[in-house]
């Protein structure tokens, strides 16, 4: 996936769009990552002057969902299901091998809706079912 570099300007462009939305810290989180890859320290304070709200609260949110990062992703992104049905299919034996191989790419997930297909895996935001570590590496090419 190919993001824009962080800048304070084009956050601001962004957190505009959300002006007149009600509850909008979430929406500006989840839009800092989609735009930019993760949400870089900088824009907690951004967003909380943006909005009149506290960088407690903006904190908050960002690490109440784990779907939020705050590093820069990697050149590719696996998330790898380890709720109780994609664990009871061997989620976290694949885990084991899968960041034995890839490293700082892995990172856990709640639940992909594909629990009769786990253990579940999404590379790149392709969702994979029945994953083993063959499917993810070629997921990655």
């Amino acid at each position: 996936m190919k993001y824009v570099p962080w800048s304070q300007d084009a956050a601001r462009i962004l957190l505009a769009t959300l002006r007149d939305e009600e509850g909008p810290v979430l929406m500006a989180l989840q839009l800092m990552q989609s735009e930019f890859g993760y949400v870089d320290k900088a824009a907690v304070e951004l967003i909380a002057n943006f909005f009149n709200k506290s960088r407690a609260d903006v904190h908050g949110v960002l690490t109440f969902y784990h779907d939020l990062r705050t590093t820069p992703p990697t050149e590719h992104v696996i998330a790898l299901c380890v709720a109780e049905a994609c664990q009871a299919v061997g989620s976290r034996d694949l885990e084991q091998v899968v960041k034995e191989k890839f490293g700082d790419e892995v990172q856990n997930a709640y639940c992909f809706g594909n629990c009769a297909l786990g253990p579940a895996v999404m590379v790149d935001g392709k969702l994979i079912g029945r994953a083993n570590l063959k499917k993810i590496s070629a997921a990655r090419l």
